[in-house]
């Protein structure tokens, strides 16, 4: 399995949010770090296929990301998810198994199995708007996940989350990563630092730094600081 990035750029007026990335990832977990306006978000776009990028070429085991093939193979949760609030949390995750093309009968067993992974069975039945923001964001990592993806894009996925929850997290995406392509964005480094196996670090629509970290290179954390110093809480 192998995603191919090769010279992906994108611009917004005169803004390049990502400039000429190139990078070819395999199975395992990449955590996505970088300042607010560093591409982070426009780069995962364009990887899900949300944005046709202005130049460039996205591909999954030679499957051009334009293609229905291409995106029946991943799983997405934008930072910022749309939900329906008059649904149910078991409702929401049979609509959207719907809408990735998954049969009833299959839907209904994976609903239920992921529910209880994210722990929301006892809420399947109630209502989202009565939801807290973490359980929201649970069912979000709930709907990434139902049609089994090879590639899964998850854009600050622990925001909400209680330390305990982020830990019950941590361990799922790295269990997912041995399998599969995971690329993780979050501005928690902790998160990243535990479970990544590379770390990919973003300025200016370009990547800085990619590859793996260990303690003998010191804090991951003061490391990022130190390339972003004051914009980095911009």
């Amino acid at each position: 399995m192998e995603l191919i990035i090769d010279r992906l750029t994108k611009q917004y007026h005169s803004k390049i949010a990502v400039d000429r990335i190139s990078i070819k990832l395999q199975q395992g977990v990449y955590g996505l770090l970088g300042a607010n306006g560093a591409g982070k978000t426009t780069m995962m776009r364009l990887v899900c296929g949300v944005l046709k990028p202005d130049s460039g070429t996205v591909t999954l085991d030679h499957l051009d990301v334009s293609t229905e093939e291409y995106r029946a193979k991943i799983g997405y949760l934008p930072q910022d998810f749309g939900y329906y609030p008059d649904f149910t949390g078991m409702d929401f995750l049979l609509y959207m198994a719907a809408l990735k093309g998954i049969k009833k009968k299959r839907a209904k067993h994976r609903a239920n199995e992921l529910l209880e992974l994210v722990s929301l069975r006892e809420e399947a039945g109630k209502k989202i708007k009565n939801y807290s923001g973490g359980m929201k964001q649970r069912l979000g990592i709930a709907q990434a996940l139902l049609n089994q993806p090879q590639l899964l894009v998850l854009d600050e996925p622990t925001a909400g989350l209680d330390p305990k929850e982020r830990v019950r997290f941590r361990n799922l995406i790295a269990e997912i990563g041995k399998e599969n392509i995971v690329i993780l964005s979050t501005h928690i480094v902790s998160d990243i630092e535990h479970i990544a196996d590379t770390i990919l670090m973003m300025k200016d629509g370009q990547f800085i730094y990619q590859g793996k970290w260990d303690e003998s290179q010191g804090d991951l954390e003061k490391f990022y600081l130190k390339q972003f110093e004051e914009n980095v809480y911009e």
